[in-house]
């Protein structure tokens, strides 16, 4: 893969509408094609989504950029990733800057991802098990990031959010959602906004979908 066809997928983002500087850079630097399977590589700087094994995904490089651009992520910030899948999203966020704890509920995915992390140096906490509960012995979080669609806003997640923390999850169906931009302004009061439409794997645990 060349630099060159990294940031071309980069100047069209930019076209799409991602302005944050911070995000940029972070994606011009992060090398997503080392977070995709090595058949999916000529693919890497498509603006694709692209599978990963266990019916999981690397998200398309714009979604990860609205996202991560919607998070406002701020250098030293404590983010909290539900979904660490091939590790992409997090390395971005390790690149702005971010202290990162990430989830991921599949164990094969979850080894693979820390064997990664290990290989290219990215610090980056994890664990395995239920995202959808959060990580309540390192709450509060700056920010949330789930990367899979939620039939509805976990309580556990807004509740781990610190005061003018923000939350970033796809809410909807299974095949389609809404990303919902949720800012904790007060103990119970909380700002939500609305970006349509995308669509994400399903988000399983006790506070989202059931595995049937």
């Amino acid at each position: 893969m060349s630099k060159t066809e990294r940031k071309l997928l980069i100047d069209s983002l930019e076209k799409k509408g991602i302005s944050d500087p911070n995000v940029l850079k972070a994606m011009r630097k992060v090398e997503r094609e080392k977070f995709v399977p090595l058949l999916m590589r000529v693919n890497a700087y498509r603006d694709i989504a692209l599978p990963i094994g266990y019916e999981q995904t690397i998200s398309q490089p714009f979604t990860v950029a609205i996202m991560t651009q919607a998070l406002k992520v701020k250098e030293g910030e404590k983010i909290l990733e539900i979904g660490t899948g091939s590790g992409y999203q997090a390395a971005i966020l390790v690149e702005m800057g971010a202290r990162v704890y990430s989830i991921e509920r599949h164990h094969d995915i979850f080894r693979n991802a820390q064997k990664l992390f290990d290989k290219l140096s990215i610090r980056v906490s994890t664990k395995c098990g239920d995202g959808t509960i959060g990580w309540s012995e390192n709450a509060p979080f700056d920010g949330i990031i789930v990367t899979a669609g939620s039939p509805e806003i976990p309580e556990s997640l807004k509740n781990q959010l610190a005061m003018g923390g923000r939350l970033v999850i796809p809410v909807g169906g299974k095949r389609t959602q809404t990303l919902k931009v949720v800012t904790r302004l007060s103990e119970n009061k909380y700002d939500i906004e609305s970006i349509p439409e995308f669509a994400f794997v399903p988000l399983i645990g006790r506070e989202a979908w059931d595995k049937e």
